[in-house]
């Protein structure tokens, strides 16, 4: 039984060998006759679809959970809500508010617990990163990535893990008040979005407003307006990919020729969200 809360925990190993079992054509059914519970705090499209096609793929059934029917800490605790899951299912995938919520549910169950998203970390979004790196430069170690806008969120911070653990080089380029607390080893944090992209085989970005930061709206809207990815800085780039994990505003935080064009990698990026997750649900369970 293996949990997936972070990167960092599941280690280089852990990321090596999810990697692998993603790129493979045939992993059997280790789900078969075999329930997944996908606990949903927050909406998702991405989540929700490559989830229930990941654990379909590997035999099981996926059984989508809407958070007023679970109540985490309000009808019932974090723990009871893990406990009662595990009588069901053979893992539990949640995609929660707070992290905390994960790691006391992981505390509590006998069953893997799998991070779909939290306030904290991304880790499927940084495994499909990691992957969609590999398929279009030919290679995750010795990468050049640059991210550049708000440095300090769940995506940032499970693809500075991501990379670290990996062996790519990470360069983040965010504005001070928005750069990544406490980063990994080797991650590079600088102000200027140029500064970061030059030479850069990958060019990423992500929204400037997430959710429950629409009171912020204008204010953080103004403060990342310079660190808009336009043709202009990818031009500073090596040719570079440009990724996101979408869904994108475009004329705020990249340009929608930028997005749109032949160097845009996003949707085999978002593909990738679903061989990554069977990756990581075959993982998990052996």
């Amino acid at each position: 039984m293996r949990d997936l809360l972070t990167l960092h925990e599941i280690g280089a190993e852990g990321v090596a060998e999810i990697l692998a079992l993603s790129e493979s054509a045939d992993l059997g059914a280790p789900l078969a006759g075999k329930g997944v519970a996908l606990v949903f705090e927050k909406p998702s499209a991405r989540t929700r679809n490559s989830m229930e096609m990941a654990v379909r793929q590997l035999g099981g059934h996926p059984i989508y959970i809407q958070k007023d029917e679970v109540g985490i800490d309000t009808r019932e605790t974090a723990e009871d809500v893990a406990r009662t899951l595990a009588c069901y299912h053979s893992v539990i995938a949640a995609r929660v508010m707070d992290h905390d919520h994960l790691t006391r549910m992981a505390a509590a169950a006998d069953t893997p617990v799998l991070n779909m998203l939290s306030d904290t970390d991304h880790p499927l979004q940084g495994l499909a990163d990691l992957l969609t790196i590999k398929q279009l430069v030919g290679r995750v170690e010795g990468a050049r990535v640059a991210y550049v806008g708000d440095g300090n969120n769940n995506v940032a911070k499970s693809l500075a893990e991501g990379c670290a653990l990996a062996g790519a080089e990470l360069v983040i380029a965010s504005p001070e008040e928005f750069q990544l607390a406490d980063p990994p080893t080797g991650v590079r944090q600088v102000v200027s979005p140029a500064e970061a992209v030059v030479g850069a085989q990958v060019v990423y970005t992500d929204v400037w407003v997430s959710m429950g930061q629409a009171e912020e709206t204008a204010r953080r809207n103004a403060a990342l307006a310079p660190y808009q990815v336009d043709e202009a800085l990818m031009a500073l780039s090596d040719d570079a990919w440009f990724l996101h994990c979408l869904p994108a505003r475009r004329g705020e935080e990249v340009e929608a020729a930028v997005i749109d064009g032949p160097r845009s990698g996003v949707w085999r990026q978002a593909e990738n969200r679903m061989h990554t997750a069977r990756g990581a649900l075959a993982w998990m369970v052996g």
